[in-house]
């Protein structure tokens, strides 16, 4: 865990991030289900094709082996949503530059992480975490006047 209490890698923190959601106790859960037989793994490798060619093409390498058949082909990819994106919403982000534009341009939206094994089709939402404008105006808590 990262000084922050942030469980995801220190030195690539979100751009201009308001809310973060962590995924990892989920995702942990998952595996040891998998782990113990009570879930099968085609039930849990099931990426979309796109996805995995999103992964294959431009997904960011991890550091992780995949959980389920432990290759070291797992990738991330960043997919974007929000109202105010128009048609940049549900796209992959690639490169990292982008969403950092992105996040200058508008007023707020919600950037989803997912790993990616491209041999088994592992596939996992690591984390999601909002952004925007909005995020860089209201980054320290406000406080009430008059108090001390």
């Amino acid at each position: 865990m990262g000084a922050s209490g942030r469980s995801f890698d220190p030195q690539k923190p979100p751009v201009n991030a308001g809310p973060v959601v962590d995924y990892a106790l989920a995702r942990r859960s998952l595996i040891l289900q998998v782990r113990r037989g009570l879930i099968g793994t085609t039930d849990v490798c099931d990426a979309h094709p796109e996805l995995l060619r999103a992964a294959r093409n431009i997904g960011e390498p991890s550091e992780k082996p995949c959980p389920i058949c432990s290759h070291e082909e797992i990738r991330l990819v960043r997919y974007v949503y929000g109202a105010a994106l128009g048609r940049d919403n549900g796209r992959v982000v690639y490169p990292m530059e982008w969403l950092k534009e992105l996040a200058k341009k508008h007023e707020s939206f919600t950037c989803y992480i997912v790993e990616v094994c491209t041999d088994c089709s592992w596939n996992h939402l690591v984390r999601s975490y909002t952004t925007g404008t909005a995020s860089t105006r209201s980054g320290a808590p406000s406080r009430r006047t008059g108090q001390a």
